[in-house]
């Protein structure tokens, strides 16, 4: 076995380690592949969108793509500043992130394509908040003091893109009741 496959495997059994106890690092882990995933969403959509939300869609949201780049690259340093391993090929991004992807939705209507992105910058803070505590707990203070920014980014894209509908920051992010 040459040496890059032993760091390899060593790497994917501290990170099938660290999943199951779940640390800070396999958090973190998810945390990035939900942004890597956003971006190619994100893409999807300015491509497609259409109407008067659409002209909104192909002016704010590549911005927030930039933004959100910048904030995947310095993410992945801080994770390799605590010596953790970083998810980066398709397959880890696609096995980690809690996002979902969906041919069909270009097709649907910006508003819904905007609420979808509302949801899953929600669903992105759910794994921000562990990885804030397990990093704390770590004492990881520079992660966790980073994933913090990263919440409060992602809570004023919320914010912004709620307004736009005319929504309330939480409105249509409560989970549904099952009669």
């Amino acid at each position: 076995m040459t040496v890059a496959e032993e760091k390899y495997q060593a790497e994917l059994v501290k990170s099938e380690r660290d999943h199951h106890t779940p640390t800070a690092g396999a958090m973190t882990g998810h945390i990035i592949s939900n942004l890597m995933i956003q971006q190619h969403k994100l893409r999807q959509i300015i491509y497609y969108a259409k109407g008067v939300e659409g002209d909104f869609i192909t002016q704010h949201f590549p911005k927030v793509l930039v933004e959100e780049s910048k904030l995947f690259d310095q993410l992945n340093q801080r994770m390799l500043d605590e010596g953790e391993v970083i998810p980066t090929t398709s397959m880890e991004f696609t096995q980690y992130s809690m996002l979902e992807e969906n041919g069909q939705l270009k097709y649907e209507a910006a508003d819904t394509l905007i609420l979808s992105t509302v949801k899953d910058f929600a669903t992105q803070n759910l794994f921000i908040t562990r990885g804030i505590a397990l990093a704390e707990k770590e004492e990881k203070y520079a992660l966790a003091t980073f994933l913090k920014e990263l919440y409060g980014w992602i809570k004023h894209q919320i914010f912004c893109l709620q307004s736009y509908l005319g929504n309330e920051v939480t409105e249509g992010l409560e989970e549904e009741d099952d009669d």
